[in-house]
């Protein structure tokens, strides 16, 4: 019955599964049944061995070699690539690459890419023993990728002739499966184990591996089923083996023997049964089919409970098989679900899962190692996190740091902790501040291995050895690097002066520190001087403590009644007479002296406060004047035309009229019956007889042809949330409401687009789209900075900024983003797919974004975003100074400055208070263009001005006294 199990189960095995992984399964079946040939002609003699020699091989032939053998033409069929043919151009080309990116490798040894198409290159040139040499450097660097393990275990197995090459593929396979978490990988090991079964313990080996590979990834609810069907196939085989051995043992002995290894297939079943995995009931269908004896009421329940755990994980796996890659949203609500559970090995499996798609995420790094640190505390298991986690991220300290600190918490030895300490400087971080965290991080260790209970040891003379040279690298490598130390204000000195006074009670050495750190800029900052007090306050003398103060008195800017204070009390409480009145002197001397320099800077303040204020004022008063101007120069207009008309009626046609000079004014319009430039009219004066028209329906009659008869609708805010904001379109667009609409109508369905007209109906270059669901409004707002007529649209959320004053839409981060770059000084011709092609070279890009002004012209300016942080940083290295087009570009991380808000003229004017520091402009200060527009013959004084700084004021500006019909009639008559 067994027999028929095992067929029925091969029979099932080869017909399609239907589950979450059924793509690609035909495929694996031909591969699959080539490994069951092999798992049945290899088990045959390594059952001879374990069970007898009486028991003689029922297939001749039959030996290790020809296991390993077919396995790796099973394996090579698999995995290795056509036969290309190469002429000889295309040979030299091969090899110019090769020569090309081993010396770019020797200058950047973390260009990954490079590993990747290097090794591809030689592997086509059949350079086996370079491929290994560079796949061997490549592994020492960075954790290889599922792929390029087994494309490597594939080569490595088509070339091993006997037990030592076993070995090294057996070592290769051992550091495959550390790298990640991966099914395949370990199917792989397991199969090929089972090619060595003939050696000595070559049994226990294939258990072995199939037991590790169970406890790694049999939880695995969409790939383990493979594991536990290979390890289930591997033990019936030797059942069957054994079947024939009947007749060469007793019966005894046989029956024993046999059921014993039955009871191995019936285990693996039941705990198979035990976990929540899919296609389940086919493996319940085929333990009932295979078992001779009744299914135990133990293992229905537990195959029940694994149903229902089953239903519960469903959810968060379709989500998986639904999204795509990396999928790390997912994986986090994952990972939450499971920790809820606390399940340990479950919790392990998902952490695994998710780094196998996020591996360059420093944060889902951090938080997995946490978890082993506090959880589950087995070091194999946690330093093996930790360093996988630095080879993923070499650029984040703060995994450098942990992997330091769990080295230390588990006893690793203290070479191991130094190497692993030079590793992490040369990982380039891309801060000076990383530095300082590592170096402390180091500093903290080597503290804490000394025994300060004796005068000299040497890893004291290691500290302080190690502390020196800290503060050498901060100046010379990271100051070189980043033109700033990381450290201003001296952490590093500090901790080293504490030790020293505290620990080494050596304050001589610590005094020295102290004046070093005072003299790098930190003397002026009272709070140093206060740490300084407090440290010979504790561990010095009275002496010290009053010369520390003394000096603090003279040299701080920024607190010093504080320090005043402080030296006034120490001697209030421990000085003399003597001590108290010099004090005193030092205290109102200083203060005196600040409060007058502070003056002396209001003051200053005030007069540039005071001087903005007048030119506000003035711009306000030649604004209002040239508003006056302009009003008069209507009034005049208008009553010229009405003294036309009176000396038309007074005189007739008798006198010849002289053309008027009169001013056109934009928009003015003639009064009724005054012919228009270029008509018939009688040039001795009088005008030919016409229709008059109202001055209105002429006025409208001028305008039509701009003038648009567009209802004003009072904005609706109940439907601010289906609604858009579309601005900075082009005026000139001709119908905004049809040119918008088939742009809008791809995010959903449109109910109106209601552009805005000015009064005289010009298009004021903005409008309002509403839809009919909200959705499409927020599927709208990824249409912003989309070009219409050539210039960008701006899409933002309808929001009523009388209530949300402080509203502000800006979709891109204005903080620290280590992986994107800022580049500055490009030419402005220069394309994105240009950027993209030089960008490219140094890592993947995720996006690159050119940006333009309000009007769509490139600023020169430009944010390159790449996958990871390392990409970003290596970017960085080649690429600023780099000249494109004859222009210098710059290129740094992106870390936009903060923007201070303007503040208020009214905001810096206290009542009863003289006026506060000069208005701020801005972020970037005042402008270059920033210029008085106002003529300079209305900034001179006039006459009246003059007149009241003698006498009585009088007004600067009068209205002239009104003229009459009649008067302007004599004026014309007189030119």
């Amino acid at each position: 019955m067994a027999t028929a199990a095992a067929a029925s189960a091969s029979e099932a095995e080869a017909e399609p599964k239907a589950g979450p992984e059924a793509e690609g399964e035909q495929d694996e079946a031909k591969a699959a049944r080539a490994r069951r040939k092999v798992l049945s002609r290899a088990v045959a003699p390594a059952t001879y061995k374990t069970m007898g020699p009486e028991w003689d091989q029922q297939e001749e032939g039959v030996s290790e070699s020809d296991g390993d053998e077919e396995y790796a033409m099973a394996s090579s069929a698999e995995s290795s690539p056509g036969e290309y043919e190469w002429g000889y151009d295309e040979e030299e080309k091969n090899q110019l690459e090769i020569e090309r990116l081993e010396e770019q490798l020797s200058i950047n040894v973390y260009d990954y890419n490079c590993h990747v198409d290097l090794i591809r290159l030689l592997r086509l040139e059949g350079e086996l023993t370079k491929v290994r040499m560079a796949r061997q450097k490549m592994s020492e660097i960075f954790p290889l990728t599922e792929e390029l393990w087994l494309e490597w275990l594939h080569d490595e197995i088509s070339m091993a002739m006997d037990g030592l090459d076993r070995e090294h593929v057996y070592d290769l396979f051992e550091r495959a499966v550390k790298d990640y978490i991966c099914p395949n990988i370990w199917l792989e090991y397991g199969q090929y184990s089972v090619g060595g079964i003939g050696q000595k313990g070559g049994l226990e080996k294939v258990r072995s591996v199939f037991e590790r590979a169970l406890s790694s990834v049999g939880l695995h609810m969409t790939k383990g089923l493979a594991i536990w069907e290979a390890y289930r196939e591997f033990e019936s085989a030797i059942v069957e083996a054994a079947r024939p051995m009947a007749g060469f043992l007793s019966p005894s002995d046989w029956e024993q023997t046999f059921d014993s290894q039955l009871e191995k297939v019936h285990s693996l079943f039941r705990r198979q049964l035990a976990i929540p995995l899919y296609d389940m009931e086919a493996t319940f269908a085929e333990y009932e089919e295979w078992s001779e004896d009744p299914i135990p009421e133990s293992v229905i329940q537990s195959y029940n409970k694994a149903l229902q755990q089953l239903e519960k994980y469903k959810p968060y796996e379709e989500a998986l098989l639904q999204a795509e890659a990396p999928r790390l949203a997912e994986y986090q609500a994952y990972i939450d679900f499971e920790m809820k559970i606390g399940d340990p090995a479950r919790i392990q499996l998902i952490f695994e899962r998710a780094l196998v798609e996020n591996c360059l995420v420093p944060d889902l790094w951090i938080r997995y190692s946490q978890y082993l640190d506090r959880q589950l505390k087995v070091k194999d298991l946690v330093l093996s996190a930790h360093s996988r986690a630095v080879r993923n991220c070499p650029w984040t300290v703060a995994l450098w740091s942990r992997y330091l600190l769990a080295l230390e918490r588990h006893g690793v030895e203290h070479r191991v902790i130094s190497v692993t300490f030079e590793k992490a400087l040369s990982a380039g971080f891309i801060q000076a501040t990383d530095y300082v965290e590592i170096w402390q991080a180091y500093l903290d260790y080597l503290r804490r291995r000394v025994d300060f209970k004796q005068d000299s040891s040497k890893e004291l003379e290691e500290l302080r050895s190690a502390f020196a040279r800290a503060l050498e690298y901060l100046k010379q490598e990271v100051e070189e690097r980043f033109s700033e130390s990381g450290d201003p204000s001296c952490l590093i000195m500090q901790n080293w002066a504490r030790i020293e006074a505290r620990l080494c009670n050596n304050m001589q050495k610590a005094r020295e520190l102290w004046d070093s750190i005072m003299t790098r800029g930190n003397a002026k900052f009272a709070n140093m001087w206060l740490e300084y007090y407090n440290l010979e306050r504790a561990h010095g003398d009275t002496q010290h403590c009053r010369k520390a103060l003394h000096r603090a008195v003279q040299c701080t800017s920024d607190y010093p009644e504080h320090v005043c204070e402080v030296l006034l009390t120490m001697e209030r409480t421990e000085g003399t007479l003597e001590d108290w009145d010099i004090a005193v002197q030092k205290t109102e001397t200083r203060l005196a002296r600040v409060n007058e320099q502070r003056i002396k800077a209001a003051e200053k303040e005030a007069a540039l406060a005071q001087q903005e204020e007048e030119k506000v004022e003035q711009r306000k008063r030649a604004r209002a004047e040239k508003k006056a101007l302009k009003k008069k120069q209507k009034t005049r207009g208008a009553d010229k035309h009405r003294a036309d008309e009176d000396d038309e009626k007074e005189w007739g046609d008798d006198e010849e009229e002289q053309p008027s000079k009169r001013r056109r004014v934009e928009n003015s319009v003639p009064p009724a019956g005054e012919a228009e430039p270029g008509s018939e009219a009688d040039l001795s004066g009088s005008s030919a007889p016409a229709a008059t028209e109202p001055p209105s329906e002429l006025k409208e009659v001028r305008g039509g042809a701009r003038r648009r008869d567009v209802p004003k609708v009072p904005h609706d805010s109940s439907k601010d949330g289906v609604t858009v904001f579309v601005s900075n379109l082009p005026y000139g667009l001709g119908e905004p409401a049809a040119t918008l609409r088939p742009l809008f109508e791809a995010c959903g369905d449109v109910v109106e687009v209601r552009p805005i007209f000015s009064n005289r109906g010009d298009f004021r270059g903005y409008c309002y789209v509403e839809f009919r669901e909200e959705a499409a409004a927020l599927q709208a707002l990824q249409l912003d900075r989309q070009s219409v007529e050539g210039r960008p649209m701006f899409v933002s959320p309808c929001v009523d900024k009388s209530k949300n004053p402080d509203f502000k839409v800006f979709r891109y981060s204005t903080a620290l983003e280590k992986h994107k770059l800022f580049v500055s000084g490009l030419p402005f011709s220069c394309t994105k797919e240009e950027l993209e092609e030089i960008c490219k070279a140094h890592g993947t890009v995720k996006d690159i974004r050119l940006v333009t002004n309000r009007a769509g012209k490139p600023k020169g300016l430009a944010y390159v975003e790449y996958e990871n942080e390392l990409q970003a940083s290596q970017a960085v290295l080649k690429m600023d100074g780099m000249t494109i087009r004859e222009n210098v570009i710059k290129v740094a991380i992106s870390n936009p400055p903060q923007r201070k808000v303007p503040e208020k003229p009214e905001a810096r004017k206290a009542p009863g208070s003289a006026l506060l520091p000069r208005q701020v402009y801005g972020a970037r200060g005042k402008g270059r263009t920033q210029l008085s527009l106002l003529p300079r013959a209305l900034q001179r004084p006039s006459a009246a001005t003059a007149q009241a700084e003698n006498g009585p004021a009088t007004p600067a500006t009068t209205e002239a006294p009104k003229m009459s019909n009649a008067d302007f009639a004599k004026l014309l008559l007189r030119k």
